[in-house]
């Protein structure tokens, strides 16, 4: 994932739109947006309650994380040609669900500014690779991972409060794995929850939408504390699990992604997404992984599945003030189902990439352990102790202790 050169793919010429767009692409790029609709919006709003937002607040923050996350996975990949997807970063809002109480709205606007400036530098001046080795990605996954243990354990809980609901969302989710269909497990879990909530619940959707209101920008304010709370870990999360999956997705499909200008890219449209009061905008991991992956057609054309996905983002974003009552109206039990199945895959993937290398199993132990007891000390929480603990270990005493028994042999 070096400095690349920028590869753009021939746009045909001949006027015969069905050798670009296809079946399989627009089903990918569907799917792909699907995705971000099923879970994410739900931590959305648990951070938002947490820190006491206001309606119109929240909607901001559903339209700005949804609409620049599908201006990003529609404009790079038709200047590219190349599936870059966007979207917002699903770890970084369950990172926010647990620091939203600590400091006002205006002071999380802007750390959201400051951690979008910290990606924007990185990418612009190519330290991306080494930023990773000072703070391995093994780190920030156990990080992860110990954020969102709790969302996951959640949704068990939920599962013996609605067993139907809960059973057959998880059949569903299991059987989907098993056969490895084009349709991803958490969405196919996610559909069957809400068929069987209108099939066994007496639910009718309680919210009021809101009248229509214009976004307008959110007046940041900055502190040490929110910087080093939260904007930090944000930009460590957005690059460890949205970025590097993202582009290691593109260059496993042959491709050669533009590594840097992707991270500044990604620094400027999550700088826009927070003036109007989201935490990020910037290639997605996963999303990116189907839109570029074989099943979504030749690799010329994959591209489109991308435009696709980031068409659907821009207008789920457009609708937030129609979305956001619906979904507040879920019944309580319902919503740790939702948010549980979207965090699965990510809680799996984080403890299998921080426990992969057994010479670092003292470090990231610690780290997940410290992140997860969500202690806060001298005013900085949980997860920025996680980190520097781990990290510290890392580096200074496994690497010496392992560099030791290097020599010894």
């Amino acid at each position: 994932m070096g400095k690349a050169e920028v590869r753009r793919f021939p746009v045909p010429s001949n006027g015969n739109s069905d050798k670009t767009i296809h079946s399989k692409n627009l089903s990918s790029g569907i799917v792909s947006g699907l995705l971000a609709f099923t879970g994410p919006p739900i931590i959305i709003l648990e951070a938002a309650a947490n820190g006491n937002f206001t309606n119109e607040q929240t909607i901001f923050w559903m339209f700005s994380v949804y609409f620049f996350g599908g201006l990003f996975s529609i404009v790079l990949p038709l200047y590219y040609r190349i599936p870059i997807v966007g979207a917002h970063s699903i770890t970084g809002v369950a990172f926010l669900a647990t620091m939203s109480s600590q400091f006002t709205y205006n002071q999380l606007i802007g750390s959201y500014l400051i951690s979008s400036l910290l990606i924007f530098l990185i990418g612009i001046l190519g330290l991306f690779s080494k930023l990773m080795n000072y703070v391995p990605k093994e780190i920030i996954a156990a990080m992860m991972a110990g954020i969102i243990t709790e969302y996951v354990v959640r949704l068990i809980v939920s599962v013996q409060h609605l067993p139907i609901i809960g059973g057959v969302a998880l059949l569903s989710f299991f059987i989907l794995t098993k056969w490895k269909t084009r349709i991803p497990p958490v969405l196919g879990a996610v559909v069957a929850a809400f068929l069987m909530l209108f099939f066994t619940q007496d639910f009718t959707s309680a919210g009021t939408a809101m009248d229509f209101v214009i976004p307008h920008i959110q007046i940041p304010s900055f502190s040490l504390l929110s910087i080093f709370s939260i904007s930090l870990p944000l930009a460590l999360l957005i690059l460890g699990n949205d970025a590097a999956p993202g582009i290691g997705a593109l260059e496993q499909n042959n491709y050669n992604p533009p590594t840097n200008r992707i991270l500044t890219l990604s620094g400027i449209f999550s700088a826009a997404a927070n003036l109007f009061g989201g935490q990020s905008a910037n290639i997605a991991g996963m999303m990116t992984a189907i839109c570029g992956g074989k099943d979504t057609g030749t690799k010329d054309t994959r591209f489109v599945a991308a435009v696709v996905s980031g068409i659907l983002l821009l207008l789920f974003g457009i609708f937030a003030g129609q979305t956001v009552p619906f979904i507040k109206s879920l019944p309580e039990d319902f919503v740790p189902i939702l948010a549980g199945f979207a965090l699965f895959g990510v809680l799996g993937s984080s403890l299998h990439s921080s426990f992969s290398q057994p010479k670092m199993l003292m470090s990231v132990t610690f780290t997940y352990v410290i992140a997860l007891s969500h202690i806060t000390v001298f005013y900085i929480s949980a997860p920025v102790w996680a980190l520097a603990a781990g990290s510290l270990i890392a580096n200074l005493v496994e690497k010496k202790k392992n560099t030791e028994l290097g020599k010894e042999r």
